[in-house]
């Protein structure tokens, strides 16, 4: 179970003091699918990279399985985000390195070593090309594969340290719609036979409500609506959610 509390983070620009997360409480439960929705600027993002700490929160609690992780350094840090799996929008792959070499990368990491030898790494890293739907490429560079095939080597790179929670920051924004629906049911997959618990960022609604349970509303960093995406949805209560709802309706 992911626990936030109470998550304030602020940033000091030359403008002055940005608030971009103000005071977010909510909590992921352990296997399941939870999107977190909203516009650009809302704090999606900032919040999610608070779960492995890339974001220091300015205030509150980060707890993990009962732990708070909120002020880990060094080496502790490295084994929590060992165990918490994150793909981006733009895939972020090594464009110099073959497919198999960038997914096996997080086994080189001396954090992770414990969780996958560099001997078992090749083999490892196969069967995960292989849940992904991408056996037979592993000699492949980024530049020869689809948009899709690179953000399922992003995934499989994603869960080569076995992680319990993988993040997924817009990770189908920059994809047509075809191959956002594959990613999404290889997301379903994962969640399903592995049980790893998935926190989705997106900013369309079509996603969320193909694969999350439950949702949170984001805005101007605040948590301003949250449930099962059926209430959400069915029932909104935010003006934000309103118009992401209306939005979708006019086909945006």
């Amino acid at each position: 179970m992911i626990e936030l509390k109470n998550i304030s983070k602020s940033f000091e620009t030359a403008a002055g003091t940005v608030r971009a997360l103000d005071d977010v409480s909510l909590t992921i439960e352990t296997g399941e699918v939870f999107g977190i929705i909203g516009e650009s600027g809302a704090g999606k993002s900032t919040l999610v990279r608070c779960i492995n700490l890339l974001e220091q929160p300015t205030s509150g609690s980060v707890v993990i399985d009962g732990r708070d992780v909120t002020s880990l350094r060094g080496r502790d840090l490295r084994e929590l985000r060992a165990d918490i799996g994150m793909i981006f929008q733009r895939f972020s792959l090594f464009e110099q390195r073959t497919v198999l070499d960038n997914v096996i990368f997080p086994a080189t990491l001396a954090s992770t070593g414990k969780r996958v030898s560099r001997a078992e790494a090749p083999e490892r890293a196969r069967k995960l090309l292989a849940l992904v739907g991408l056996e037979g490429k592993e000699g492949s560079y980024p530049s020869q594969l689809s948009g899709g095939q690179q953000q399922r080597v992003a995934i499989a790179r994603a869960l080569m340290t076995q992680p319990k929670t993988l993040l997924c920051d817009e990770a189908t924004s920059a994809l047509d719609t075809l191959t956002t629906s594959q990613v999404l049911d290889l997301l379903g997959k994962i969640n399903q036979e592995l049980g790893v618990t998935i926190v989705l960022i997106t900013h369309s609604l079509a996603v969320a409500r193909r694969i999350c349970g439950r949702i949170a509303v984001m805005d101007h960093g605040q948590l301003v609506e949250q449930g099962t995406a059926a209430e959400v949805f069915g029932n909104p209560q935010a003006d934000v959610t309103r118009a992401l709802l209306q939005f979708e309706g006019e086909g945006r």
